[in-house]
């Protein structure tokens, strides 16, 4: 037997515990900004690009109904012979409300179906931020333990084997007859004539 344990891994769990600890604090950052980048998006769909493209709209069909004016004017004026122009400008006001009115849709669908499609994704995200907290901070404790108690292990030195000393038995004493008590005659001292 060895005198001391051949413990070689505490070495290699410390490293295994430094790595968890700084995959750790890498991945909770991380997991972190994502669960923020998911309600700024919310945020973002739900109340910039809707009042953006709202406000677009408003101002788009006041384009229109200004540019429609202008085009109804140079049809009146006796001095306009081609009103040209105010066609193109009216065509062009048209494709901006109806680019305006398409993206206000997207908006909207996207605003009804982002619960539905990211909140699956959140709750999973959210249980890996929880794994991560709870269960791998309890697990990087864990290995702490282990390895101070492979290392008090490791630093133990074995017992030396020492033979006990037996006692020695007389050439009378066998295994068949149990020794007398002390004080009582052995079976050497009793005599053929001594007997009852």
């Amino acid at each position: 037997m060895a005198d001391k344990a051949n413990i070689s891994s505490v070495d290699a769990l410390e490293e295994f515990r430094a790595n968890l600890i700084v995959y750790v604090s890498k991945a909770r950052p991380a997991i972190e900004e994502v669960s923020s980048e998911i309600q700024r998006t919310r945020s973002w769909i739900q109340n910039d690009q809707r009042v953006h493209w709202e406000a677009q709209l408003r101002k788009r069909n006041l384009v229109l109904e200004q540019a429609k004016q202008a085009l109804s004017s140079a049809r009146i004026a006796v001095f306009q012979k081609d009103a040209t122009l105010e066609q193109m400008a009216v065509q062009r006001a048209k494709r901006a409300v109806e680019e305006a009115e398409a993206k206000l849709k997207i908006i909207k669908i996207w605003n009804r179906d982002f619960d539905a499609k990211v909140e699956p994704l959140a709750r999973q995200l959210e249980r890996l931020h929880t794994f991560l907290s709870h269960d791998i901070v309890q697990a990087g404790a864990y290995l702490a333990r282990a390895i101070t108690t492979l290392q008090a292990y490791a630093d133990l030195t074995a017992p030396t084997l020492a033979s006990p000393e037996l006692p020695v038995k007389s050439p009378e004493q066998t295994d068949e007859s149990p020794a007398a008590p002390e004080g009582a005659p052995g079976p050497a001292s009793i005599q053929a004539g001594d007997a009852p």
